[in-house]
């Protein structure tokens, strides 16, 4: 089994998608975002396979939600039942990223299951997506304490937005995290823009292989 990492943000609209294309490209990985609310006709999974090059291949969603909002809410609007046993992983060998809905505390269904939930359930590590703003130390620290509750494992962390280093270092100090990549806000994504940055994503060797 290659490398596989469960992408998601300490909110909504941090940035996970084109972090999970640059991860995507970075690994030559297979990217699947199971859930997809709202913006079908220009979701997620469309945008990655525009953005990525060929090595990258997309896997298709397995729930394709109407309305843009919590997929309990979407789910229930489309007569959809969301259980937590039809996410079966893809059948693949080499790399996957999966891109999350929103934060780890989003509720799939009526019942109250909630992504974190898919998480421990994949025994996937996580990579977390935090972006600078007011307000964002409170949100990732209450993240990565949640995840780490659970014993969920998190391979690190990767900051969207210009280098804000009071932010940065407090959040490395208090979580022992590593920094993956800090990844820019640029006005418009292509594919230059995700093979550059993806270039200079620092995910860690395992010590298998360190010793290939």
């Amino acid at each position: 089994m290659g490398k596989q990492f469960v992408i998601t943000g300490i909110g909504t609209d941090i940035g996970k998608t084109v972090v999970s294309a640059i991860l995507s490209e970075h690994l030559n990985a297979t990217y699947w975002k199971p859930i997809q609310a709202g913006d079908l006709e220009n979701s997620d999974t469309i945008k990655v396979r525009s953005w990525c090059s060929d090595k990258v291949s997309v896997f298709p969603e397995l729930f394709r939600l109407n309305s843009a909002m919590s997929p309990h809410a979407a789910a229930k609007i489309d007569g959809i039942d969301i259980q937590l046993n039809l996410f079966q992983l893809p059948d693949i060998s080499g790399n996957l990223i999966i891109e999350g809905a929103g934060g780890i505390m989003v509720p799939l269904n009526q019942k109250g299951d909630l992504f974190i939930d898919l998480i421990e359930q994949w025994k996937l590590p996580v990579i977390l997506v935090s972006r600078h703003y007011l307000g964002s130390i409170n949100h990732t620290l209450l993240s990565v304490e949640t995840l780490k509750n659970r014993k969920i494992e998190i391979e690190g962390i990767i900051f969207v937005g210009d280098e804000h280093t009071a932010t940065e270092q407090i959040l490395l100090q208090k979580t022992g995290l590593t920094m993956l990549a800090r990844i820019p806000i640029v006005n418009a994504v292509d594919r230059n823009f995700i093979k550059e940055q993806a270039q200079q994503i620092n995910l860690p060797t395992t010590k298998k292989e360190q010793l290939l």
